[in-house]
């Protein structure tokens, strides 16, 4: 079993209040004084704040895990409270740090929480990890996870990985010695946008708990060196029929991190190692099509101009919010190219531009001369245009 204290450190005492409060956690043998005073001397980050994180610091704190570590940038918005357990409704519009700190510290007072106000890059990242014992990925894209993946590899800290989709999760342990790492899985990313974000796809709330809560468990043990980590095993979750599986994984010899002869000796270029164009090359054109603001958008169609605008998304998304257009859902546009003028503009929207520019895409391909894509979909719309569309 790996353990991360390998080093000789004098262990903090527990005060009486800490063994009343941990009384349930010293009665445990595999837990006891000395793993609760192991607890106490650890230092986890988690990076990120929102699905995974929430349930994570919250059942961590809970633990009496001495010093925690939070990255995250963003502010609160009423969309994370279907999952983001740790903020509430008084909280949106606050920065989420600042949210989860009060309710960290309000849960347990003599936590150490250390706030990183910002993106995690490859500038700062070894710098911000050298000072943890374990990190617990929460992110929810790829570039962060290879960031994560790599800086743990680099500094020697094992990474407590997990993810979510619309039902579905994976959990991991990566980066320890003995196992693979996140690369070992996924030796290079999905094309942009094949995989949609939750934002995109959705999520159910309940399942980040779930895989949150196994996330902070797995760091738990790596602490106190007991039971069978997810060290070259991934854990697959489906909520929907609430099944578990499991799936062994193993270290790649030519892994380009962990491997024998590694060729990623120093953090690169993520957004570019998965094929994401920065936003400054992005704002007219991106992949030959056109990008619409929704300003533009607007513009053209209080002008009366001949524009063909199709909406990608499903019909349950064009319940909750509309901007106009003929209702094609993505997976339906193959069959129903007849339904679409070749001699008119097309522009497509969907939620948020992923999905409409994957359309606009095929609709190039499949020899439409005029074709564009609207930059941030309704999301933009509602922000930009009309705040009384819903955000969803």
């Amino acid at each position: 079993m790996t353990t991360i204290v390998t080093e000789s450190i004098i262990l903090p005492e527990l005060t009486t209040d800490e063994m009343a409060r941990y009384s349930r956690h010293l009665i445990l043998p595999e837990v006891g004084m000395e793993g609760q005073q192991k607890l106490k001397a650890a230092k986890v980050l988690c990076v990120g704040t929102g699905g995974l994180g929430s349930p994570m610091a919250l059942y961590l704190a809970a633990a009496g895990i001495g010093t925690l570590g939070l990255v995250d940038f963003d502010v609160v918005d009423a969309s994370n409270l279907q999952r983001q357990i740790i903020h509430s409704t008084k909280d949106i519009g606050r920065k989420k740090l600042d949210s989860a700190e009060e309710k960290l510290t309000a849960l347990n007072p003599a936590l150490k929480v250390v706030k990183h106000e910002t993106m995690l890059s490859s500038a700062n990242a070894l710098e911000i990890l050298k000072d943890y014992d374990v990190v617990a990925d929460g992110t929810d894209n790829f570039p962060t996870r290879y960031l994560v993946n790599d800086a743990c590899v680099l500094t020697g800290k094992p990474n407590v990985y997990g993810s979510i989709f619309r039902f579905e999760g994976q959990a991991s342990v990566f980066a320890t010695k003995e196992g693979p790492c996140y690369r070992c899985l996924y030796p290079e990313p999905p094309p942009p946008g094949l995989v949609p974000s939750c934002a995109e796809g959705g999520v159910l709330g309940i399942l980040p708990g779930l895989v949150g809560v196994i996330q902070a468990t797995e760091v738990i043990k790596l602490i106190l060196g007991k039971g069978d980590a997810l060290i070259g095993r991934l854990l697959l979750v489906d909520a929907l029929n609430m099944r578990f599986r499991e799936l062994k994984l193993r270290k790649n010899p030519e892994c380009p991190v962990c491997g024998p002869n590694p060729t990623v000796t120093k953090l690169i270029d993520y957004e570019q190692f998965c094929g994401i164009t920065p936003a400054a090359q992005e704002t007219n054109v991106k992949n030959g099509i056109p990008q619409l603001t929704v300003k533009e958008l607007k513009a053209r169609l209080d002008a009366g101009e001949d524009v063909q605008l199709i909406d990608v998304r499903e019909p349950y998304e064009a319940q909750i919010a509309q901007i106009g257009g003929k209702l094609i859902p993505k997976g339906d546009v193959p069959n129903r190219l007849a339904e679409i003028d070749r001699n008119r503009e097309v522009v497509v929207h969907c939620k948020s531009g992923g999905r409409s520019q994957q359309i606009a895409e095929l609709l190039k391909q499949a020899g439409y001369e005029r074709v564009a894509n609207v930059a941030g979909g309704i999301t933009a719309w509602s922000n930009e245009i009309d705040p009384s569309v819903p955000k969803y």
